[in-house]
């Protein structure tokens, strides 16, 4: 996806959950909600981590150096790792922490006036108005790159910014729905107990989330390859050569969500110069970067010089 895209995505999740995180906090302080004080922190959370992200873009962006030849790419790898810490230390901890204590308190205190219930009914809904607003900007921004089978681009995509904030955004719509099922059944059974346990839910559910990001961004900074189809039209081009013998050991890996790295070992007939070589292995070169625009840095080796 392109960096815009990703901008867009985090600028929405941004505006919404800043203003989210505002409201939650108002509620918590008049109810005594756990679960909303859990879900005030998770989208407190994810409004740090919308600028952690953008600075991760813009640090991505810096032109090579004599420290770092292939570019900064991997910055927004690191900072969307970043963004998945903060998720489970913060998110998932803390409303873990909150749903316990209140758990081991019997539940705690929570107003069950009219008024309250005005407040907190008024905000989750108003959330989750917000969150899925700001959750369907960040989805049709990856459609734009990936119109088909969402669930398989999701795992194949290198965009770790606008994922991050499709997953965030829709971990926060199901955080919301757990919430507004606990105070729910708080209110229609008088007792808080529901309202803790729906804090605790929320923190597993923001641990699960930041533990797959973890993993998917781990990948990601390991040096993950370049999707299958993507390779399969490198090849392609190779055979379209009749001078080439043979060819193998391609190896691809991303630099970035938009820069990919190439290197490749091909064999030309032995009856070929040289002079006949060079030209064909830059045309290689050409074909191969023209198809992909991705594919920034190509290193072909042949045993036939």
């Amino acid at each position: 996806m392109a960096t815009g895209g990703s901008k867009l995505a985090i600028f929405a999740s941004m505006a919404a959950n800043l203003g989210i995180a505002v409201m939650k906090f108002i509620a918590s302080f008049f109810t005594g909600s756990s679960a909303m004080l859990s879900e005030g922190i998770h989208s407190l959370i994810d409004t740090i981590n919308g600028i952690l992200l953008l600075w991760g873009i813009k640090r991505s962006k810096k032109a090579p150096d004599k420290l770092h030849p292939f570019g900064h790419g991997k910055e927004i790898y690191f900072w969307s790792f970043v963004v998945s810490i903060f998720v489970f230390a913060l998110g998932g901890g803390v409303a873990l922490y909150e749903g316990i204590k209140h758990l081991q308190e019997h539940g705690g205190h929570l107003d069950t006036s009219l008024k309250m219930k005005y407040w907190n009914y008024g905000v989750l809904i108003g959330s989750l108005l917000f969150e899925g607003g700001s959750l369907w900007v960040a989805w049709k921004e990856f459609r734009k790159s990936y119109p088909k089978g969402f669930v398989t681009a999701m795992a194949k995509s290198k965009d770790a910014a606008t994922v991050a904030v499709i997953i965030e955004n829709g971990a926060a719509v199901i955080g919301l729905l757990i919430a507004l099922i606990g105070i729910t059944l708080t209110y229609y059974f008088n007792n808080p107990v529901f309202d803790a346990w729906a804090s605790i839910f929320i923190g597993i559910l923001l641990t699960a989330v930041s533990l797959f990001m973890a993993v998917e961004t781990k990948h990601l900074l390991i040096g993950e390859s370049a999707i299958e189809s993507e390779i399969e039209a490198i090849r392609n081009i190779l055979t379209q050569y009749p001078q080439l013998e043979g060819f193998g050991n391609i190896k691809t890996m991303h630099l970035g969500p938009d820069e990919i790295l190439l290197g490749a070992n091909i064999n030309f007939k032995d009856d070929l110069t040289v002079k006949q070589i060079e030209p064909i292995v830059k045309e290689i070169k050409e074909k191969i970067t023209t198809g992909n625009p991705k594919i920034k840095y190509v290193f072909i080796e042949t045993d036939s010089i």
